[in-house]
């Protein structure tokens, strides 16, 4: 299939539930809102599963993300306050510095590869002490391999996985390195038993001895890996690149950058006064949401708008078809951060048709902080930077497990301290 994100768009036409068939792939596709969200409110019957999930379990174990409900209260009450608001101001002030750093090599009309260097803000902010620069750039890599093996891996038998080929060869060894970086970190931490504000301090100072296994501590922090630098790279990385082609909400947006924040540091107070930085991240998020479709799977004969739905059934989803349905969000395809001017709340992203942190009790556990962090990272670089597209091909969504911008290049234009761009 050469355009699945113009398929899933195109199922809305044919009912709110409809069949697919793909290889051997069978499911249920989701195209209603409305009932997309009492499946994932019903979380018991619609539980983590399906094809997408059961090849991210190879990875990511059994990781909050990917675990089943009956693990899911237990890991979610541990994980918890890796999260909790009072942590926020730390990770802020972690993520500032890491910005700090990455910007320090930008150059004044220097092209740059804008998602590596987003990734590499999003990883330093959770591992601030950091890897040797080849070993972070080939865990890159092998996140890559990974996000784009899974994807691939959901709709072909798992038979072909036992077939050597280059391909399946990559993603196992990719899987081993990851998974020792993994090992490497959780045995650093402990050694040395500091809190320095980051995310994994926060994951495993939050250990229980009595509640997680030792392999459950490494799955958590390989999920959050995965999660807390992809997800958060990508959407600010779409956001410069719409940025770009709307000048004019660009200025707006330095100017209350400069305002509010001025040449200090984002705080947590600052960031109910950012409104049109918020306002660009979650229409960002609108169009292109960090996970383009994903799976549940029915432990029970069930019902969904009247249709009954046998236990075993796969469910897929699509967060990017639903949130570019007319009917909840007019000209779904246009660039309108205005649309969110009524969203006041800072630190609480939308609900409803807005789906990019998911819902019910398996809401992403990190949504206030993704937000905060993308807020932080759009107005810290717009404060400084104007990014401008180089003559090449349009800018396409690769999509994997999650929505990257392909070959996004851009030059770089300092901003004078007023505000401007130079």
């Amino acid at each position: 299939m050469r355009d699945r994100l113009a398929f899933l768009r195109r199922l809305h036409h044919y009912g709110d539930l409809v069949r697919v068939h793909i290889g051997p792939w069978r499911a249920l596709v989701v195209t209603s809102a409305e009932l997309t969200g009492e499946m994932l409110v019903a979380d018991r019957v619609f539980d983590k599963g399906g094809y997408l999930f059961d090849r991210i379990r190879e990875t990511g174990g059994n990781g909050l993300v990917s675990c089943p409900h009956r693990d899911h209260r237990r890991q979610r009450r541990l994980v918890q306050p890796a999260f909790h608001r009072d942590r926020l101001p730390g990770y802020l002030r972690m993520m500032s510095r890491q910005i700090d750093v990455v910007l320090a090599g930008w150059r004044d009309g220097e092209t740059v590869d804008v998602r590596t260097d987003m990734q590499a803000i999003t990883a330093r902010t959770l591992l601030p002490r950091g890897l040797p620069p080849a070993v972070m750039e080939q865990m890159f890599t092998d996140m890559h391999v990974i996000l784009a093996g899974v994807t691939w891996r959901a709709i072909v038998p798992k038979r072909l996985d036992r077939v050597p080929t280059p391909a399946n060869r990559r993603y196992r060894r990719a899987q081993e390195r990851l998974r020792a970086i993994v090992a490497g970190l959780v045995a650093e931490h402990r050694s040395r038993e500091t809190d320095h504000d980051d995310l994994l301090s926060g994951l495993l100072s939050s250990y229980d001895p009595d509640g997680l296994t030792e392999d459950e501590i490494h799955d958590q922090v390989l999920t959050f890996l995965l999660a807390g630098t992809e997800t958060t790279a990508n959407v600010v990385s779409w956001a410069l690149h719409l940025l770009a082609g709307h000048p004019d909400i660009e200025r707006r947006l330095r100017a209350e950058a400069v305002e509010v924040v001025g040449d200090g540091e984002v705080t947590v107070a600052d960031l109910s006064r950012l409104a049109v930085c918020r306002q660009v991240v979650l229409e960002t998020m609108r169009l292109y949401p960090p996970v383009p479709f994903l799976t549940r799977l029915t432990t029970e004969d069930t019902e969904l708008g009247g249709h009954p739905v046998p236990a075993g059934t796969t469910i897929a989803y699509s967060p990017y078809a639903v949130q570019r349905q007319a009917a909840h969000f007019p000209d779904p395809d246009d660039f309108r951060p205005g649309r969110w001017a009524e969203h006041a709340d800072p630190l609480r992203p939308p609900r409803g048709p807005f789906l990019a942190f998911g819902g019910g009790a398996r809401r992403c556990v990190g949504d206030v902080l993704g937000l905060a962090e993308a807020t932080l990272m759009v107005s810290a670089i717009v404060r400084r930077w104007s990014l401008r597209p180089v003559p090449g091909p349009p800018v396409r969504p690769a999509v994997s497990l999650v929505l990257t911008p392909r070959a996004l290049r851009m030059r770089l234009h300092a901003a004078d301290p007023e505000g401007a761009a130079a």
